[in-house]
C-alpha cells in the first residue's frame, strides 16, 4: 500500500501558518537574505550589489517633476554607457480617505503626479537607450481589479497603469522590447502603518492569512526583468496571495 502523503500526514503550508503579519526571517526557505528595513537612503543595498562586483549608482530625487525623471535617465545612460536595459516603475503615493466628498483635489492630483505621470515620463526618455530584449516593468496593484474604497484616488491611478502597461506594449513587441506588470496584493512595507489607520492594519491580509514580504514581490520583477519571460508582454503578474481577479 501507498505511504501517506505529506498532507495526509499532517503537513500544513508553511505560508498559512506565519504570525501575522509575518516576518522575512521566518519565512520557509529559502529565507531572504537581509530582512531589515532600509533607513540610510539606499546605501547598504549599494555595499551588497558591489559586493557582488557590480555597478550601483544612487540618485535623489522628486520624479513628479518631469525634468527630474529626464536628469534620472541621462544619468543612467551616462554611467552604463547610454545602455539601459531594465526599467522598473515603482514610485506610488496614498493616504486613506473614505468619501469622495472628503478627497481633496490636491490629494487626487498629488497621487496622479506620483503614481502614473512619472511612469510616461521615464518610459519615453528611457526607450531610446533600449534595445531588443530590452524591458519595462509596472508596479501595479490588486486594487486596479477590486476597487478599494477608501484608496479612490490610490486605486484609479492603479488602473490607468494597467491600461498603460498594455498600451505601451502594443506599440513596442515589434521592436523586441517587453512591457508587463505586477499586481500585488497587500505587502508588508513601511507605507502602511504610516498610511493606514489601526483597523485597515488588522485587516491588511489576503486568503493566504498574511500579507506578502517584499522579497515575495521582487522575484516576480526579477523574472519579468529577466530571459526567462522572454514571451510575456502586455500582462500582468498578480501577486496577491491567493485572490482571483481577472485581468
Amino acid at each position: 500500500m501507498a505511504s501517506k502523503s505529506q498532507f495526509e500526514g499532517g503537513h500544513k503550508v508553511p505560508v498559512t501558518q506565519q504570525e501575522f503579519p509575518g516576518k522575512e526571517g521566518k519565512m520557509p526557505n529559502p529565507k531572504p537574505l537581509f530582512d531589515e528595513i532600509p533607513t540610510d537612503d539606499g546605501k547598504s543595498q549599494k555595499r551588497r550589489v558591489e559586493e557582488y562586483g557590480q555597478k550601483c549608482h544612487l540618485v535623489s530625487t522628486d520624479l513628479t517633476d518631469r525634468a527630474n525623471c529626464k536628469k534620472v535617465v541621462d544619468e543612467a545612460a551616462k554611467v552604463f554607457d547610454a545602455k539601459i536595459d531594465i526599467l522598473f516603475n515603482n514610485a506610488a503615493y496614498q493616504m486613506m480617505v473614505d468619501d469622495i466628498k472628503d478627497l481633496s483635489e490636491d490629494q487626487w492630483v498629488h497621487t496622479f503626479n506620483t503614481n502614473i505621470n512619472p511612469f510616461f515620463y521615464l518610459s519615453k526618455c528611457v526607450l531610446p537607450h533600449m534595445k531588443r530584449g530590452s524591458t519595462i516593468i509596472n508596479n501595479a496593484s490588486i486594487n486596479a481589479y477590486v476597487g478599494r474604497r477608501d484608496l479612490l484616488d490610490y486605486t484609479s491611478t492603479k488602473g490607468a497603469i494597467i491600461s498603460f502597461t498594455r498600451g505601451l506594449s502594443n506599440q513596442q513587441i515589434g521592436k523586441g522590447i517587453r512591457v508587463n506588470a505586477i499586481a500585488p496584493g497587500p505587502v508588508w512595507t513601511p507605507l502602511i502603518p504610516s498610511t493606514m489607520n489601526e483597523k485597515a492594519q488588522k485587516e491588511f491580509t489576503s486568503p493566504m492569512g498574511r500579507p506578502a514580504q517584499p522579497s515575495e514581490i521582487a522575484t516576480c520583477v526579477v523574472f519579468l526583468a529577466s530571459a526567462d519571460s522572454s514571451c510575456v508582454s502586455g500582462q500582468t503578474i498578480h501577486c496577491n496571495g491567493g485572490a482571483i481577479v481577472s485581468g
